[in-house]
């Protein structure tokens, strides 16, 4: 699921198969930019925002991207067979004559002028993996609402950018709290933000993105195997790798698609509202 430790290591990869080279094809498959071309155009750089994917061309264009919770970007070697999914996913081609970044089912693909960016990215909180992170501005965002839920005040990325529905669930149960414990009843707030940045950091270049210690005594992988990468998020039904109390799941809420949004929590380390 594309988070902003996702988008980040997407940016990269763009980054180096496109930075510094023109474009020799640009062929956006959405019916709005059927008409434009890109092709001649040098790409100057490719920038994530939070889980917003800006890739800045010279003329003062830029392609806006956003991966919402399948889409991807995949890069390969030119005359290599794409193999990120069928052909009529495909949203977008970039080809530079020696790399091709194929974008699948991107739910978002938008061209605007570079100095219009703030547009679609200007509402974001401070980006958890940006160079614009404030903690405190962060911090003052998450409290400024202290009866909302924390599940849903940590998925505003009005608040703090780059947190998604994973990183949601172990950030709560890291912190001891249900997601819908209401944010002011959360003991160490500050704590709860700094280990957002911590865990965003830790798994931006990590192809496995984990949570926990990697291995533990509870519930220890196959031999070589480095066991549970992730304390609560996809383990209902499992033991609690801490106390051993079933792990239970709920729709904590919906996305702007109309899709569920799944929450997960241990009924024993977290204290907090639950439902029923």
């Amino acid at each position: 699921m594309p988070e902003g430790d996702t988008v980040a290591q997407a940016a990269r990869r763009l980054r180096e198969a496109l930075a510094g080279h023109r474009l020799v094809r640009a062929d956006l498959r959405v019916p709005k930019l059927a008409t434009a071309d890109l092709r001649g155009r040098l790409v100057l750089d490719v920038v994530p925002r939070g889980k917003h994917l800006l890739t800045r061309v010279e003329g003062g264009l830029t392609l806006h991207s956003h991966l919402r919770m399948d889409g991807s970007w995949r890069v390969f070697p030119a005359g290599r067979r794409w193999t990120g999914g069928p052909a009529h996913q495909i949203r977008a081609v970039l080809d530079t004559g020696a790399r091709v970044a194929v974008g699948y089912r991107l739910p978002v693909l938008d061209l605007l002028r570079t100095a219009d960016e703030p547009r679609v990215v200007g509402h974001l909180g401070p980006d958890l993996l940006g160079a614009d992170w404030d903690a405190d501005e962060a911090l003052r965002r998450l409290l400024a609402d202290p009866g909302r839920e924390v599940g849903p005040a940590l998925l505003d990325q009005r608040n703090l950018a780059g947190v998604g529905n994973v990183f949601m669930a172990e950030l709560c149960f890291i912190a001891g709290v249900t997601p819908w414990t209401p944010v002011g009843e959360v003991a160490a707030p500050d704590r709860l933000v700094a280990e957002a940045r911590r865990l965003l950091v830790a798994n931006r270049d990590r192809p496995d993105r984990t949570t926990t210690t990697r291995t533990h005594p509870r519930e220890r992988g196959v031999r070589g195997s480095p066991g549970p990468r992730l304390y609560v998020y996809g383990r209902a039904g499992r033991p609690c790798l801490l106390c051993g109390a079933t792990v239970r799941t709920a729709t904590e809420s919906r996305d702007r698609a109309g899709q569920e949004r799944p929450a997960f929590w241990c009924p024993r380390c977290q204290r907090g509202p639950a439902p029923a």
